[in-house]
């Protein structure tokens, strides 16, 4: 199963490329799919490229219900 999850735009660098992050954790990923991407917008990131920009409340309530699942299954596991 794949997963697209989205990430905020925190650089915006050269050749289509622009530095992301989630929870910390940064990485380079592809804009070559994506137009009018700015600083602060989210995108759906899947394989290291962004698939679309998303709307900040959506993409706020999807990293919550992410982050609320990953805490049951951990509530599960232990």
């Amino acid at each position: 199963m794949c997963l697209a999850i989205p990430v905020q735009v925190t650089e915006l660098l050269d050749d289509d490329m622009a530095r992301v992050t989630l929870d910390g954790v940064s990485k380079v990923i592809s804009l070559a799919l994506v137009e009018d991407v700015s600083v602060g917008d989210y995108v759906i990131l899947h394989v290291g490229y962004a698939l679309n920009k998303l709307d900040p409340e959506e993409a706020e309530k999807t990293l919550a219900l992410l982050d609320e699942a990953a805490r049951v299954t951990e509530g599960a596991i232990a």
